[in-house]
C-alpha cells in the first residue's frame, strides 16, 4: 500500500460524496417539477390522467429530501441598486436594494459586504454565513457542502441569530449545525433555483477574492 499522501488533500473523499449527493438531489427536484408539469397539462383527458397516476404514484414512492417548511420567504423586488449603505431588515439580508457591484462567489474567511452579497444573490447564488466563533471542523464542513458549488459564497458573519444561516434571495434557513442534512436540501433547491430574478448573470468578475 502506498504512502503517497492523497494530492487532493484530506477530506476530499467527503466533500466528492457531498456534491454527488447534493447533484442528486437538484436531479430529483428537476424532476419532481417536471412530473409536477405533466400532471397539470395531463388534466384534460382520462388516459392522460391514468398515466399521470402512475408517474404520481412513482413521485410519491420516491425517497424525499429533507423538509424545507422552515424556510422564511420575502417579497424583495429585484434590480435595485444604491452605492449608500443599506439597512437591511434580516440578519444576513435575503434581499433588497443592493450594491451594483455583485461579490465573487467563493470561499471568505472574513466578513463580506452586504450590498455585494445581495447582489450575488440576485444572480442566483446561495450566501452560508456562520458565526465567527463556530467549531473549525464545522466550518470545513461548510467549506465541503460548497466544494464544487461555483454559485455559492461562504463567510463568517457578525450577530447571526444562529450558527449558521443559509440565504438565497427572498428565501432563508436558520440551522444550528453545519451538519444539518437541509444545508444540502437547500443548495440543491435555490442555487440558481427559480427564485433566481437573473439567471445567468455572472458570479465572477465583480469585487472581493475568495481564498477558495
Amino acid at each position: 500500500m502506498s504512502d503517497t499522501p492523497d494530492p487532493a488533500g484530506p477530506g476530499a473523499g467527503a466533500r466528492a460524496d457531498r456534491a454527488a449527493r447534493v447533484a442528486a438531489m437538484k436531479a430529483a427536484e428537476r424532476s419532481r417539477a417536471r412530473r409536477r408539469r405533466a400532471l397539470v397539462v395531463a388534466i384534460p383527458t382520462v388516459a392522460v390522467l391514468a398515466v399521470a397516476g402512475t408517474v404520481t404514484a412513482v413521485f410519491l414512492n420516491r425517497p424525499e429530501p429533507p423538509s424545507l417548511d422552515a424556510v422564511r420567504t420575502f417579497d424583495y423586488a429585484a434590480s435595485e441598486h444604491t452605492t449608500d449603505p443599506v439597512a437591511y431588515e434580516q440578519t444576513p439580508p435575503a434581499g433588497g436594494p443592493h450594491d451594483p457591484t455583485w461579490l465573487n462567489c467563493g470561499v471568505y474567511d472574513a466578513p463580506v459586504p452586504n450590498e455585494n452579497a445581495v447582489h450575488s444573490m440576485e444572480h442566483g447564488a446561495v450566501w452560508i454565513t456562520y458565526r465567527p466563533d463556530l467549531p473549525a471542523d464545522q466550518v470545513e464542513e461548510l467549506r465541503s457542502a460548497v466544494a464544487g458549488e461555483t454559485y455559492t459564497v461562504l463567510s463568517p458573519y457578525e450577530g447571526l441569530p444562529s450558527p449558521v444561516v443559509l440565504s438565497a434571495w427572498n428565501n432563508q434557513l436558520a440551522v444550528d449545525s453545519a451538519e444539518d442534512p437541509r444545508i444540502d436540501a437547500f443548495l440543491a433547491k435555490f442555487v440558481q433555483g427559480a427564485q433566481t430574478p437573473e439567471p445567468g448573470a455572472l458570479c465572477s468578475n465583480g469585487t472581493g477574492t475568495p481564498t477558495g
